[in-house]
């Protein structure tokens, strides 16, 4: 599983994407992109496929606003792919629809059989049990993950104002448990829910481990992990 803070929709250097692709199974990786939390936007499809269709992969979309495929074809679909790609929007109606249609399900018997499931803001929200969200308009939280990565999730965390400190304040309280802050141009890659490589595109961007103070206090810190720098000189 990989946590972008940037990727296609917000980086011109495609170093983020790059590391992406680096650590899907096989040497012409199919990914998918799933636009659901942008309401399948046409744009914003678009530009997935300008980006991806350069790249040594094999790139799709899968539309459920417009819906073409029936359940079975569907998750035969879904199970094929070696990479599935979420794009940003609204991370509490991404987890709706894709509840609506079953996609939820079907991404956790990908993730089971070592899809590397990945995305971008709500697209990187979606996968732990709890997320740091703006789906509601004012900044709060979100219990309503999959689940499939332990804790919660808070994107933008040094780039949007007042993330860092709602976040925080939701850890805190107990509103939201224990997670991973991810800032612009960092990339998080997890194995069986474990770190196992964080990379950033700038110096300045880094990904957080934030927790409560567990001492029955009524706060909650952060630590800046180290980040490998992309400078694409491969």
């Amino acid at each position: 599983m990989a946590l972008l803070g940037g990727g296609f929709s917000t980086d011109e250097d495609g170093l983020l994407d790059d590391w992406l692709l680096d650590h899907a199974r096989g040497d012409r990786p199919k990914v998918c992109f799933v636009p659901t939390a942008s309401g399948d936007a046409p744009a914003y499809i678009d530009q997935f496929l300008r980006a991806f269709e350069s790249r040594d992969c094999e790139p799709s979309v899968l539309p459920l606003f417009r819906r073409e495929l029936d359940d079975d074809s569907l998750r035969t679909f879904l199970l094929s792919q070696d990479v599935v790609y979420v794009g940003g929007g609204n991370t509490a109606n991404l987890l709706a629809v894709w509840r609506a249609h079953g996609v939820d399900r079907v991404l956790r018997d990908a993730y089971d059989r070592g899809t590397l499931l990945c995305g971008i803001s709500a697209g990187a929200n979606c996968w732990a049990e709890g997320s740091h969200t703006d789906s509601f308009g004012p900044l709060t939280f979100l219990r309503d993950g999959l689940g499939l990565l332990p804790g919660s999730i808070c994107p933008h965390y040094d780039s949007q104002p007042g993330r860092r400190t709602s976040y925080r304040e939701a850890v805190a309280a107990g509103m939201l448990p224990s997670g991973w802050a991810v800032g612009d141009g960092v990339g998080a890659l997890f194995v069986d829910g474990r770190l196992e490589d964080a990379v950033s595109t700038a110096p300045q961007a880094r990904l957080y481990r934030v927790e409560a103070d567990g001492d029955g206090g009524h706060g909650a810190g952060e630590r800046a992990l180290p980040c490998r720098l992309l400078d694409g000189s491969g």
